[in-house]
């Protein structure tokens, strides 16, 4: 187990580099070009943001092929921009939660909520602020959009950071304890790494997630409101209205080759490198490999120009920050109780006052007979989110050990995994249109696998990280004693890999609730199909900007999958945490 980022015997090496050492090579050349590239693409994308949002109107989005290049760029810089204020977040807001028992009160509820809240229900909100704080300027629509791809990433990886921090092994905590590391050195020479390798995967599966509501958030249409914003997103969207086949295959196709490009030059030498920080204490026989990685392992120019830029930040790994003295104030244990009774009771004070806040809200143009509705139509979505992710595990978890056990095959199936994470459900609107109309089939069950179509791969990505994270000793122990079949499975495997499971399953049902905006109400052309449940009766108030519904929706909705965490999933939590603490 690797604790540092970075040491001080590569910081007394580096200068001691002799002549001959730091002649360019061809690696070099190569990793000049490719940065040039990628730099020359960030500016000129950030060109076109900021330019004035006139310019959105005299340049609309078209079918033109030889604009997909341009498109496929912008929508790989917003997805990036969110995936960044992503990780921001989750560093912030998920060591805050694992840390205090008083903010996760308040922290694990919001990100309950937030992750169920669609991407068109904060749209409805944010595009009128965005636009505000930019009048006249394509920057404030390209916040609004780079925030909607930030509430589909961003979840997900602060749980799984969140996941991370709670369940490290117990010997690691003692030996940090007795060093008498401070919270800074704690969390960045301990903390950090054991979190990395399962982090990375997360972030892979949240820009997935970003690709699957891309044209949600590209093409927002509010009420009056119609914004296309020139990227992939808005492509498709453009041809699914004009019934385009040709057009929908050219915009999976441009976003394959993004996904095959983005996991070739950064997540697999990612992976490649987080390796080094996966907890075991015998060496893995089979790494995972990047060409990337190798490559610019073998520059030495571009190292020796990189290293002053290093320094700092290998430098602040090393600060030991004295701990923040806390006043001496020693309560009794009635007291304790008292102080933690009231902060529970200021929390269901605020809870409550949001929820009136709504409801009066709401109550201005609805009636009890609109909530009761709302509530009955999330029973039905309730029920095919429950078998929908039933189904999901029977099939991905028994996969996702098998590859994560395997480096290689990871490797070779990581960038197919991530295509089909992306996929965007929209795309299949005609076929599911054409098949439900041709067969006569029932939209309420035939819609439904619309709804896992993309949240099926967060169970998928955590399995495989929590299978790859299994000590090698640990694997080699289970070879020696023999376990072999459902053995195995029961006492090595699945306790493994059950956090991790628990994480995924709760992103990818509050994802599916999420898709059920998507999924539930489909159009291909004139033809328009519905599904009864909460997702399509949202997706109608947003078309129509009855903003009312769109809150008593959304409302619903966060109720619901705050009860089905509540019931299910945090309980399960709980088990994992306490089976790992016990081992």
């Amino acid at each position: 187990m690797v604790f540092l980022f970075g040491d001080r015997d590569s910081l007394r090496r580096l200068p001691r580099l002799l002549p001959a050492q730091v002649a360019p090579s061809w690696a070099d050349l190569i990793a000049f070009v490719a940065l040039a590239a990628i730099a020359v693409s960030i500016l000129r994308g950030a060109h076109e943001m900021g330019a004035p949002l006139s310019a959105l109107q005299a340049r609309p989005v078209t079918l033109n092929p030889a604009r997909l290049p341009e498109y496929a760029l912008l929508t790989t810089l917003r997805m990036f921009a969110a995936l960044g204020a992503s990780l921001l977040f989750t560093f912030v807001v998920a060591t805050l939660a694992a840390k205090s028992r008083k903010a996760e009160l308040v922290i694990v509820p919001a990100l309950d909520i937030l992750q169920s809240v669609p991407v068109l229900g904060f749209l409805t909100f944010t595009v009128t602020f965005f636009m505000g704080l930019f009048p006249a300027r394509e920057l404030g629509v390209e916040l609004a959009a780079i925030f909607a791809i930030f509430t589909s990433q961003a979840w997900n990886m602060a749980f799984s950071f969140y996941q991370s921090l709670r369940t490290i092994p117990k010997d690691l905590d003692e030996v940090a304890r007795q060093f008498a590391f401070s919270p800074w050195r704690r969390f960045m020479r301990l903390e950090l790494p054991f979190a990395t390798p399962s982090l990375v995967w997360n972030m892979m599966m949240s820009m997935s997630g970003g690709w699957f509501f891309v044209v949600a958030s590209e093409a927002i249409t509010v009420g009056k409101t119609t914004i296309a914003l020139p990227g992939i997103g808005s492509w498709l969207s453009l041809a699914i209205e004009q019934k385009d086949m040709r057009a929908v295959a050219a915009g999976v196709a441009t976003m394959g080759v993004v996904i095959v490009l983005y996991d070739q030059l950064l997540f697999r030498p990612i992976i490649a490198w987080a390796d080094k920080f996966k907890f075991e204490q015998t060496a893995s026989g089979d790494r995972p490999r990047s060409w990337v990685y190798d490559l610019f392992r073998r520059t030495r120019v571009l190292r020796l120009t990189a290293a002053p830029l290093m320094w700092p930040a290998r430098l602040l790994t090393m600060i030991d920050w004295p701990r923040a003295r806390r006043p001496q104030i020693r309560l009794t244990p009635t007291a304790e109780r008292a102080v933690s009774y009231a902060w529970i009771g200021l929390v269901a004070l605020g809870a409550l006052a949001a929820m009136a806040f709504i409801w009066s809200f709401v109550s201005r143009t609805l009636t009890w007979h609109d909530v009761l509705i709302a509530f009955g139509l999330a029973v039905l979505t309730l029920v095919r989110v429950l078998v929908l992710i039933a189904i999901a595990s029977v099939i991905w978890v028994p996969i996702g050990v098998w590859i994560g056990l395997r480096p290689r095959w990871s490797a070779r199936l990581q960038a197919l995994a991530q295509f089909l994470a992306a996929f965007p459900a929209n795309v299949l609107f005609p076929f599911a249109v054409a098949l439900i109309v041709g067969w006569r089939l029932n939209p309420n069950v035939w819609l439904s696998p619309l709804m896992v179509l993309g949240t099926q791969w967060y169970i998928l990505f955590n399995v495989i990280a929590g299978a790859g994270a299994i000590p090698g000793d640990l694997k080699e122990a289970a070879g020696v004693f023999g376990l072999k079949g459902w053995q195995w499975w029961r006492r090595v495997s699945l306790p493994a890999i059950f956090p991790y499971y628990v994480t995924g399953a709760i992103t990818a049902s509050g994802g599916s609730w999420n898709a059920s905006i998507v999924a539930e109400a489909v159009s291909w052309g004139n033809q328009h199909i519905e599904a009864a449940g909460l997702g399509s009766y949202i997706a109608k108030a947003t078309v129509a900007g009855d903003y009312a519904r769109v809150a008593l929706g959304v409302g619903v909705m966060s109720v619901f999958v705050i009860l089905l965490n509540r019931v299910l999933w945090r309980p399960m939590y709980a088990f994992a945490e306490r089976r790992l603490r016990l081992d």
